[in-house]
């Protein structure tokens, strides 16, 4: 997915063992359509090469501010003309305090300096280091200045300590910097939403479950992030990784699904029902596996599952709600007829047989003006569209009030 297509990234590398990770995320934005100049501390050469760097990149690597390869002999002003961004990743506490105090004495410095872009940076360095005094005046006066900080994360070090300090990993990185360009329509809001199947037990071993992959769900939990909202996910039975940023909490019935929501729903300002919830559970649960005898097949008996969307729907101080419809006939008929029985401002539909365990999708919104289809895309594409149409309406909802 081309998340950062034509967008001009230069990345800089500090001194610092983590200028491992910096090699694997060149490659992870050039494979996202942005195109990489990669600028080096002469300490970041101590721990990986110009020659690596160019290698990934495909393009120069600039270490030497007297570099005699820019025209004009002014790389710190070149580089810089037409980015989208700066990344200095690995950023070592002694590059950070050079930001804050506006020093200019190599390329990277001055080239931060004399920027006319956004500026990024994320920590890599010792827990102790990180925890001290001066690194955290610096880090507050840096956000104060405007540069976002990435991080830290925290987990085992380098130095065979633990603790916060470790640089982000490139993926966390890449998913900080779609963020960063993306618009932030949802921020400040609380978002819950649910994605996934739910499973009911017929016996131990065995399940009664449906065909959804959670993609569309958590693909938009991503883009609500990415929007500036604060998201809980609250997930059934996936093989999806937890979006990053999002807090997810792991259910497999619908009632463990309906009762996380109720503890979370408090306070949330939207709230998206994508999971496929099952409509039916089992009432003769067996406590022990059922035995295949060869005579005739068990009798099962079925009782409705609760209602999630409904419920939080009923409440007296409700989220704003928007439902899903996955039908596989007479989308319109039946998603007007769902919106209109839940009490809800927006419902999401499209045809199941269409895009169930595909990695494209098309839907329809459908609200109190229609139905207003969108066109065939990524499932992240379509779940970025969706939350600028969610925003759009909730937005308006309250200044109507």
């Amino acid at each position: 997915m081309l998340d950062l297509h034509e967008k001009r990234i230069v990345l800089g590398l500090s001194g610092g063992i983590a200028c491992y990770k910096s090699a694997d995320l060149v490659r992870r934005l050039i494979e996202r359509g942005a195109q990489v100049d990669v600028v080096m501390t002469e300490a970041a050469t101590r721990f990986i090469t110009p020659v690596t760097m160019q290698a990934l990149s495909g393009r120069p690597v600039f270490v030497d501010a007297w570099d005699s390869r820019v025209h004009n002999n002014m790389a710190h002003i070149q580089l810089s003309r037409g980015a989208d961004a700066i990344v200095i990743a690995p950023a070592s506490a002694d590059f950070m305090a050079k930001l804050v105090q506006g020093r200019a004495d190599d390329l990277l410095s001055t080239l931060c300096l004399a920027r006319a872009c956004p500026l990024l940076v994320a920590p890599a360095m010792n827990r102790e280091m990180w925890l001290a005094a001066p690194t955290q005046r610096n880090v507050q006066q840096l956000v104060l200045d405007g540069i976002e900080i990435l991080g830290p994360g925290t987990g085992e070090q380098a130095c065979g300590e633990t603790g916060d300090g470790r640089m982000l990993e490139p993926l966390q990185i890449v998913a900080e910097l779609k963020r960063f360009f993306q618009p932030k329509y949802l921020s400040g809001v609380q978002v819950l939403l649910t994605a996934g199947p739910t499973v009911e037990p017929i016996d131990p071993v065995r399940v009664l479950s449906n065909r959804s992959s959670g993609k569309t769900g958590y693909a938009l939990a991503q883009a609500a992030w990415e929007a500036g909202a604060e998201v809980t996910l609250i997930s059934g039975p996936t093989a999806l990784a937890c979006p990053y940023g999002v807090t997810r909490i792991q259910v497999e019935t619908a009632q463990q699904m309906l009762d996380a929501v109720m503890q979370c729903v408090t306070g949330q300002d939207i709230f998206i029902a994508v999971a496929a919830v099952a409509d039916w559970r089992i009432k003769n649960i067996s406590t022990n596996k059922i035995k295949k005898d060869g005579s005739s097949a068990p009798m099962l008996e079925f009782e409705a599952n609760p209602d999630i969307l409904a419920t939080v729907a009923s409440q007296h101080t409700r989220p704003w709600c928007v439902g899903f419809a996955a039908e596989t006939e007479n989308l319109a008929e039946y998603a007007h007829a769902k919106r209109l029985r839940k009490g809800i401002p927006m419902l999401i539909g499209n045809l199941a047989q269409h895009v169930m365990d595909a990695e494209h999708t098309t839907v329809s919104i459908f609200d109190d003006q229609g139905e207003h289809a969108l066109p065939l895309g990524s499932k992240q594409d379509i779940a970025r569209q969706l939350i600028t149409a969610i925003s759009e309406r909730f937005n308006q909802s309250h200044h109507s009030r």
